[in-house]
C-alpha cells in the first residue's frame, strides 16, 4: 500500500477567517471549513501531526457596516457572531485543534498584540513604504471608504463590487480603482477622493520570488485560480494598503501614520500564526508565530474561496516572504468556487440561504449532511445545493446501499454467528489495498479533491452492494466494508463513533491478515 504523504512533515490547515458579521451558511460551511476538517481527520488517522485551526477577522469592515445597519456595536455584533460561527461549526462536527473547549479563539488584546509585532517587524526590516493615495471619501459622513463600506464597479469585468478585491473575477480594485463607488450605508451620499499619507507593502518589489514559488507550486493549484495568478503576475502587481484611516481595528503602531489602523487583510497571517499557537495550547513562553518559523519545517496548507485568491493566495504570500527567510511559505491553496441555493448565490442580505444548524433541525442527519455537501462542494466549477437534490442523490447513493450492505452483514451474521474469525482471500486483500490507494491520492496535494474521495466511496458501495459474495466469502465482504467503513469516518463522523465504540478498527491500512473478526455496520438515519 502506498504511504501517506509527507508523513513526517507537521502539518498546518488553516481556512480563510471567517468574517464576525453573521453565522456562517450552508454555503460557507460547504468551503473551506468542512473540506478542511475532512482532510485533517484523515491526516489523524494516517498518524500525520495536524494543527487544523482559523479564528475570527474581527477588523473587516463588513463587521463595521452589518453592525451599523443592525443598530449595534461592532465589538458586540462580533463576539455574537463568533459564538454563533462556533454552535454552527459545532452543529456539522466541524472540529478544529483546541486545548479548551471553545474552537475558536478570542479575539483580544493578545490577539492585537501579534498583529502589532507581526507589522512592526515589517517596519523595522524596511519592508514598509510611505505612500500618498487616493481613497473615496463619504462628504457628508465623513468616512474614508474601502472594502466593505464601498460598492461599485469592478474596473477588471464591471460587475457591481466591494472595495478591495471582485468576488466576481478576483481582481484587485485598491484605493481609488472601484468605478462609481457609493457609500455601503448611505448610497445616495455624495462621494468624492481624498489624499492620505499612508505605509504600504509593494508586491511588486517580491516579483521574483512570487513567480518562483508559483512555478513550483503551479501544480497543487486548481486551474480557474491558477490562471487568476497568472493574470495578476501578467501585469504591474499593485501595493497592498498596510495602513488605513478607520475607526474600527487595530491601532497602526507607527508615526508616520497617526490615528491609522492596520489594514485588515493585512492581519490575516499574524492572526493565522496566533491561532495555531492558541490550538497548540497557548503557552506564554512560546512566541505566537513559533509554529510558522521556517526551523519546524511544517506543511503550510490554506483554505479559502476563489474571491480570495488575490489576498490569501497573493498577499499572504507576500507578507511572509517580506519577512525573509523567517517563515514557511504555502504549500498549496486549497481553493473553491462558489456553492450555490436553487442557482443563486447564497445571500444574508437577501435572506437566501439555509446555516448548517437549520438544516440539521429540519431532519437531515450530519452524516447525510456532510455526505451531500463533501460531494457535491464546488472545487473546480460552482454547483448548487437544493433540499430535494440533498434528499435524491443521498438515499440513492448513501442512505439505501448503506443501510442494504448492513442489513446483509446482519444476515450473513445470523447464518454465521459472531465468534469465529473469517478467512480473507488474496483477492479481497488486493481489491481493499487498491481501494484504499484511491482515497489516499484524493489527499495528496498535488490533485487533492474531497468530493473525488465522497464519489469513490459511493461507488464502493454501490460495488458491494453488486458483488456477490457467497457464504465462504463472508470474510472478504466484512474486509471490503470495513476499508470502507474506515475511509468513510472522516466524513460521516458519528457513523465512524458507533463503529469505535463496538470496537471496530478504522484504520485506513487494509492489512495483510487473513482472517477478520466479524462485525455489524453501523445503519445511517433516513431524512
Amino acid at each position: 500500500m502506498s504511504a501517506s504523504p509527507t508523513a513526517s512533515r507537521p502539518r498546518i490547515l488553516v481556512a480563510a477567517t471567517p468574517t464576525p458579521n453573521g453565522d456562517l451558511h450552508v454555503g460557507h460551511l460547504a468551503g473551506p471549513y468542512l473540506v478542511a476538517d475532512i482532510h485533517a481527520r484523515y491526516l489523524r488517522a494516517t498518524g500525520q501531526q495536524v494543527t487544523w485551526t482559523t479564528t475570527t477577522d474581527d477588523s473587516q469592515t463588513y463587521t463595521l457596516a452589518t453592525a451599523a445597519r443592525a443598530g449595534t456595536t461592532p465589538a458586540r455584533l462580533a463576539a455574537d457572531s463568533a459564538a454563533a460561527i462556533e454552535r454552527s461549526l459545532r452543529a456539522m462536527s466541524i472540529e478544529l485543534t483546541t486545548a479548551t473547549d471553545r474552537l475558536l479563539p478570542p479575539v483580544d488584546a493578545r490577539t492585537r498584540e501579534a498583529v502589532v509585532e507581526f507589522v512592526t517587524a515589517l517596519h523595522a526590516g524596511g519592508r514598509l513604504r510611505e505612500r500618498t493615495v487616493r481613497l473615496p471619501y463619504a462628504e457628508r459622513s465623513g468616512v474614508h471608504l474601502y472594502d466593505g463600506l464601498l460598492v461599485g464597479r469592478c474596473p477588471s469585468c464591471g460587475t457591481g463590487s466591494n472595495g478591495g478585491a471582485c468576488e466576481d473575477c478576483g481582481a484587485p480594485n485598491n484605493f481609488d480603482e472601484l468605478l462609481d463607488p457609493r457609500y455601503v450605508l448611505d448610497p445616495e451620499e455624495p462621494v468624492g477622493y481624498r489624499e492620505v499619507r499612508i505605509l504600504v507593502l509593494p508586491l511588486e518589489e517580491y516579483r521574483a520570488e512570487i513567480e518562483a514559488h508559483f512555478a513550483e507550486a503551479a501544480g497543487r493549484w486548481r486551474p480557474r485560480p491558477n490562471r487568476l495568478i497568472e493574470q495578476l503576475l501578467a501585469a504591474e502587481l499593485p501595493a497592498i494598503p498596510v495602513t488605513v484611516p478607520g475607526r474600527w481595528g487595530v491601532p497602526a503602531p507607527f508615526a508616520e501614520t497617526p490615528g491609522q489602523i492596520v489594514y485588515p487583510w493585512v492581519e490575516a497571517m499574524a492572526l493565522a500564526m496566533y491561532a495555531t499557537w492558541w490550538a497548540n495550547g497557548q503557552d506564554p513562553s512560546v512566541p505566537y508565530d513559533e509554529y510558522w518559523k521556517a526551523e519546524h519545517d511544517a506543511e503550510l496548507v490554506l483554505l479559502h474561496g476563489f474571491d480570495n485568491v488575490y489576498h490569501w493566495g497573493l498577499v499572504s504570500l507576500v507578507l511572509l516572504l517580506a519577512h525573509g527567510d523567517k517563515y514557511v511559505r504555502p504549500s498549496a491553496s486549497v481553493v473553491n468556487e462558489f456553492y450555490e441555493l436553487e442557482n443563486a448565490k447564497f445571500s444574508t442580505s437577501r435572506n437566501h440561504l439555509i446555516r448548517g444548524a437549520d438544516l440539521l433541525d429540519s431532519g437531515v442527519a450530519r452524516d447525510v449532511a456532510r455526505f451531500y455537501l463533501a460531494l457535491t462542494l464546488p472545487e473546480r466549477a460552482r454547483t448548487n445545493f437544493t433540499r430535494a437534490d440533498l434528499a435524491t442523490v443521498t438515499a440513492r447513493r448513501l442512505v439505501g446501499p448503506w443501510n442494504e450492505l448492513a442489513a446483509r452483514i446482519e444476515g450473513l451474521l445470523a447464518e454465521h454467528g459472531e465468534g469465529a474469525q473469517l478467512a480473507v482471500s488474496a483477492a479481497a486483500r488486493e481489491r481493499a489495498t487498491a481501494f484504499a490507494d484511491e482515497l489516499h491520492a484524493c489527499f495528496e496535494l498535488t490533485d487533492f479533491s474531497v468530493a473525488r474521495a465522497a464519489a469513490l466511496l459511493a461507488d464502493k458501495l454501490a460495488e458491494l452492494g453488486e458483488r456477490a459474495y457467497s457464504a465462504s466469502e463472508f470474510g472478504d465482504l466484512l474486509l471490503e466494508a470495513r476499508t470502507l467503513l474506515g475511509w468513510s469516518a472522516p466524513i460521516l463522523v458519528d457513523t465512524g463513533a458507533q463503529a469505535l465504540a463496538a470496537g471496530v478498527r478504522l484504520d485506513l491500512t487494509p492489512g495483510t491478515e487473513d482472517k477478520i473478526a466479524p462485525f455489524r455496520l453501523p445503519t445511517l438515519p433516513a431524512n
